[in-house]
């Protein structure tokens, strides 16, 4: 069974990711893509599933687990009766096939070690072929997929799968390479580890030593930096969710998604995140992926796409995978890309405004796109929508989705006042003053003296938390007193009311979940907060 998820480290290229277990298991990892089939699926699974196990042979607590300073390498000390010895992970950044580096160092005493590798492509459900590599190692094989795994340490197989034992002494350093590579490929050359390790090390400073926070706050900072860095697909500019799918909103539950796609609405929280930082280069570079992505209708702007830009997002579920400790059913796809939400809509919008206030270049092409979503907004807003928490039953009138389409024309507007774009202003203005007057009248409740979740509804909602975040009404407006909320909240959600995001039990479309309990957490209500 999978380890609790905040027991798993993440490392990656900026292209892909790998989840790194506490227990020295590796049970994530799609390759070459963040989207592409898991070689490593044990997450959703067991090991059978495929995972990449080092850790010492007569087992030995993980006591310490840290990333280097500035970096994302993944360092993990173990400590046995014999000794003590450091796991070092990271995947350098990509030049050629993606590769995932472990390093194994000897601190104190002698440990023996073990080395369990078990591959199954697409997703846990095909062994490949393995044979023997001249020089040492082994390269497995099936389909579209070969992996290399290289190392001095001899390696067998052992009921399909590949095993390894070895002893590490202090002051020893023992590499193990994986390289993915297409199969009509010949493996390609061999890499230094170690000389890797020291090009992956700087190359993280110096993106890190970027940053322009410069207080008490700044290694938290910094460290969720590299983590949304990580996240980024640096070939297109896109920014993927999550590196993973199927991991429940709820445990137990069914609300399993794929979130290795680029949301619009995520990717600006993060984009904005950056900007502000002073990563100016991944705010143009996804500036780009987003001119590229949303080409074609304004009326057929997706709420996410592949992080290529694709459109076609099939979903699919995956009957073999038993789910993240029994989470069923795993599925890969996301049918919510052909919801309408117009929240969406909003935050692109408000995005490319802060672009230009953070001094980012202006572009023709983008300004030709907002106008384009604004002359679609004004004459659909007031359809109703399938809302930010993508509630697959029928569509409402969230209060969220009217407000974020006032924050769309309000930056609108104040692109026109403050950066002098062409525009119908005075056209907007009115249209701005139309929403925000709707919204006031429709999605406040005078009973509960707070706004709800969607007109004529007297449930709360989370992400109302950020009307005085996006500048729709100042946090000392008497109809947003927050105490109140959290109190109303207790009463609705119970005790748990701070975790809690929002109702979801809304009636189910057919064929999608029924009655699924409110989902935990909020990730993206708590990007906003920390973003605006």
């Amino acid at each position: 069974m999978p380890l609790p998820i905040e027991d798993y480290g993440l490392i990656g290229d900026c292209q892909t990711g790998a989840l790194v277990g506490r227990d020295g298991s590796i049970d994530w990892l799609c390759v070459p893509r963040f989207d592409s089939g898991a070689c490593f699926a044990a997450l959703l699974g067991s090991e059978d599933h495929g995972r990449w196990l080092l850790a010492p042979a007569q087992g030995g607590a993980c006591v310490r687990r840290r990333y280097r300073d500035d970096t994302l390498i993944l360092e993990s000390e173990f400590e046995t009766r014999e000794g003590a010895v450091t796991v070092v992970d990271y995947m350098p950044p990509r030049t050629r096939a993606p590769d995932l580096v472990r390093v194994v160092v000897g601190r104190r005493g002698r440990v023996a070690m073990r080395l369990q590798l078990v591959i199954r492509f697409d997703y846990g459900s095909i062994v490949p072929w393995v044979r023997r590599l001249d020089g040492g190692g082994i390269r497995a094989i099936a389909g579209p997929d070969a992996l290399v795994l290289r190392s001095p340490v001899p390696l067998r197989g052992e009921n399909l799968t590949t095993v390894a034992e070895f002893d590490v002494a202090a002051g020893e350093r023992v590499p193990f390479v994986l390289t993915w590579h297409p199969s009509h490929d010949e493996p390609p050359p061999p890499i230094d580890a170690e000389e890797v390790l020291t090009c992956t090390e700087r190359w993280w400073r110096e993106w890190a030593a970027q940053c322009h926070a410069d207080n008490r706050w700044r290694d938290a900072i910094v460290r969720s930096l590299i983590t949304l860095k990580a996240l980024t697909f640096a070939p297109t500019g896109g920014i993927v969710a999550a590196p993973t799918t199927s991991l429940p909103e709820q445990l137990g539950g069914v609300r399993n998604w794929d979130y290795r796609y680029c949301w619009l609405r995520d990717a600006t929280f993060t984009l904005y995140a950056l900007l502000i930082s002073g990563y100016r280069d991944e705010a143009r570079a996804w500036r780009e992926w987003l001119l590229r992505a949303a080409a074609g209708r304004p009326s057929e702007l997706q709420i996410m796409y592949g992080i290529a830009g694709e459109r076609r997002l099939t979903e699919l579920e995956l009957t073999w995978l038993p789910g993240y400790q029994g989470a069923k059913p795993a599925r890969i796809g996301n049918a919510a890309a052909r919801q309408l939400q117009w929240d969406v809509y909003g935050e692109v919008i408000d995005t490319m405004y802060q672009c230009r206030r953070n001094g980012l270049d202006g572009d023709e092409a983008g300004w030709s796109l907002e106008r384009a979503l604004l002359e679609f907004l004004e004459s659909s807003w007031e359809q109703p929508d399938e809302g930010i928490w993508e509630v697959r039953g029928p569509r409402r009138e969230f209060t969220h989705s009217k407000m974020m389409a006032w924050v769309a024309v309000d930056r609108a507007v104040k692109s026109v006042e403050k950066f002098r774009l062409d525009g119908p202003v005075d056209r907007w203005r009115k249209l701005r003053a139309t929403i925000h007057d709707e919204v006031c009248r429709k999605g406040f409740d005078p009973q509960l003296n707070a706004f709800v979740q969607s007109y004529d509804s007297k449930l709360l909602d989370a992400s109302l938390l950020m009307m005085p975040l996006v500048g729709f009404l100042p946090a000392s407006d008497g109809r947003r007193r927050v105490p109140r909320v959290y109190v109303l909240a207790r009463r609705q959600f119970g005790d748990d009311a701070p975790a809690r995001r929002c109702r979801t039990h809304l009636r189910a479309s057919p064929g999608s979940p029924q009655r699924p309990r409110p989902a935990l957490g909020g990730v993206r209500c708590r990007r906003a907060a920390l973003a605006r």
